[in-house]
Order: structure tokens, then C-alpha cells, then sequence
């Protein structure tokens, strides 16, 4: 699957808008769900449950953000604060077109996040993240942005697929 058409270049990071994606995006976000080939089909029914309440009562229990190239939706993410907690912030989902890896939408998205977060007094966020062999590039881009691997549970995703959980601190906005 790719954003532009062959003869086109993919839109660089920098030409990306970002926004609040919009029901009529649903599509595109399954369709980006299921082209990064690592989620199973239960857990792309959750990711659009996950955008579903995004869109639908923005700040309720999820926001998301999404990033756009010429129009097209080319990645997003769905954070949320962790209720039963003072300032910590769960990253519930991102995922972005394998055509646009490593082009820095990832990073822009992030960004975007985070901005949200400490500017609401997040302190903490935390994002949760599997073990298995290709996640090997997801788990490294958490460590490229600040995160640290502070927690394993072996064997919860499934047999032989662990949950390694990921925190990094921040410094809340003032007034936030």
C-alpha cells in the first residue's frame, strides 16, 4: 500500500499536516493497521475501537492525532491520560504507512503527542510494546526518542511473545 502514486514522491515529514483525524478516516486507519503486518486481527478490532472513541468524544478517554500527506492520511496515533493515576499518560497506538518508515512522520507524531502531554501536566508516559523479532524496528524507534525498556512480562502476548513496557519522563508545562 502506498500514499502516492507511483510516479509521485511520498510527502516528506516536513510537508505533513498534522490534525485530528475524522470519522471518514477510519478506513485508512485500518488499512495502515493491517499493511505494518504485525498486529493480529483482534488487535486491529481494538485499534479501531481505540479511534472509534477518539473521534467520537475527543479527550473523553483517547485523543489521536493523525498525519497527513497531500491529503492522504499517512499515519496516526491514540493517547490517552491512565485513569487511576496523577500525570501518566498512556500511548495506546501509533502506526504509519510502511511506505512512509523512516521519513520522521513517526517522530512527528510523537512529537505531537507529547506536546499534548506535557502541556496537560503529563509526567509520564508509557507505551507497552511486544517482544517478538519484528518489533525489533518499533522497539528501537521508543529508544531513539528517549523511552526506556523498564519492565518485561514474559509470555503475555502469547507464548514465547512478551510485553515489554516502555516509560519516559517529562517535565509538565507550567500551568499544565
Amino acid at each position: 500500500m502506498s500514499p502516492a502514486a507511483p510516479h509521485q514522491e511520498a510527502p516528506s515529514a516536513t510537508e505533513l499536516v498534522l490534525r485530528a483525524p475524522a470519522a471518514a478516516d477510519r478506513s485508512r486507519v485500518r488499512d495502515l493497521i493491517v499493511a505494518t503486518r504485525v498486529f493480529r486481527p483482534a488487535e486491529v478490532a481494538i485499534a479501531l475501537e481505540v479511534f472509534d472513541g477518539a473521534v467520537a468524544a475527543p479527550g473523553k478517554d483517547y485523543r489521536a492525532v493523525g498525519a497527513y500527506g497531500d491529503g492522504l492520511l499517512v499515519g496516526w496515533a491514540a493517547f490517552g491520560p491512565t485513569p487511576g493515576t496523577l500525570a501518566t499518560w498512556d500511548l495506546y497506538w501509533i502506526a504509519v504507512d510502511p511506505a512512509m518508515h523512516r521519513l520522521g512522520v513517526g517522530h512527528r507524531l510523537m512529537a505531537a503527542c507529547e506536546q499534548t502531554i506535557t502541556a496537560e501536566g503529563g509526567r509520564l508516559v508509557v507505551v507497552e510494546t511486544s517482544s517478538r523479532a519484528d518489533y525489533a524496528p518499533t522497539r528501537a524507534f521508543y529508544r531513539r526518542l528517549g523511552y526506556q525498556a523498564r519492565a518485561v512480562i514474559p509470555a503475555y502476548y502469547a507464548p514465547g511473545d512478551d510485553l515489554i513496557v516502555f516509560t519516559r519522563y517529562f517535565s509538565p508545562s507550567a500551568g499544565g
